[in-house]
């Protein structure tokens, strides 16, 4: 994160706000948050967290409202952000205008801190909990659902427009010994659809959306995918997470004999190999 020197500084960047939103945060100090890749600005108050994003067409629009609803929908099923206020700019139907979402701020430290990177096992429990109060939720009701027959259509629309970045994918994904490019990829994975483990899913369960405080899990953020999914994305993106939180790949520091196969052990079952692959190659489309 990014400090801002003083709170003359939010006039200038937060300066055409809406109303609810402003009398809420006007004059506070905040710090803007470069942690993640949504390309939404988010400025961190001391007690609210304010999300802008500017929306290039209905779908973004409806994507975020559904995020919206998912979010309410959890409140008081899950520690998440509680919604404080949502709204969109003077453009009524939002195409090329913008939508705030503030909401509450969560405590804690991330779960890819450094004293949890220096304590792997009691990380692991952890993250490993938090996979299991997300499976425990009754998702009937649920206002998202993201089959998987869904996220290879989204994943052929980013094909298909050149939306893919192959730059932050993998090294072996592509090239000599991967795929040719982000459309033989998608092909692959439209021919290898494992079985559907529906539960509550949260899209990116990655070390930064898992917030821990006083040994235990206090919040899970960024739920802009969140709703019914398959059991082992989440699994998978935490396998990835974990183990380039430890080898360096993030952060730079490499953290050694760390085995990500521990989160398997805390969660008491067998890791799927081939499914685990599947969601990590369906996420680099992404």
């Amino acid at each position: 994160m990014s400090e801002c020197k003083n709170s003359s500084s939010t006039h200038g960047i937060l300066h055409d706000l809406p109303e609810n939103i402003k009398k809420l945060i006007d004059g506070k100090p905040y710090k803007t948050d470069n942690v993640g890749l949504s390309g939404s600005k988010i400025f961190v108050f001391d007690d609210y967290v304010l999300k802008i994003e500017t929306v290039r067409d209905k779908a973004i629009r409806g994507q975020n409202d559904e995020t919206v609803r998912v979010m309410r929908w959890l409140e008081g099923k899950l520690p998440v952000p509680k919604v404080i206020c949502y709204e969109c700019d003077n453009n009524a139907e939002c195409d090329g205008g913008h939508q705030y979402l503030l909401m509450s701020r969560v405590s804690g430290k991330m779960s890819c801190d450094t004293y949890y990177l220096e304590r792997p096992r009691e990380l692991v429990r952890l993250l490993a909990s938090a996979l299991k109060m997300l499976w425990s939720i009754d998702v009937q009701g649920c206002p998202r659902n993201r089959t998987i027959e869904m996220e290879l259509e989204e994943a052929k629309f980013r094909v298909e427009n050149n939306l893919v970045d192959v730059s932050d994918s993998e090294p072996e994904t592509f090239g000599k010994d991967g795929f040719e490019n982000p459309a033989a990829l998608l092909h692959w994975l439209q021919e290898h659809k494992p079985d559907y483990e529906p539960v509550l899913s949260h899209g990116d369960f990655c070390l930064p959306n898992v917030f821990i405080e006083d040994g235990r899990i206090n919040g899970f953020i960024d739920l802009g995918d969140t709703g019914i999914g398959d059991k082992w994305r989440d699994i998978a993106l935490c396998y990835r997470s974990l183990k380039h939180n430890f080898d360096g790949t993030y952060g730079g520091k490499v953290y050694p004999d760390f085995n990500p196969d521990m989160l398997f052990e805390e969660l008491g079952i067998e890791p799927d190999r081939e499914k685990i692959r599947f969601y990590i190659l369906l996420d680099e489309l992404y």
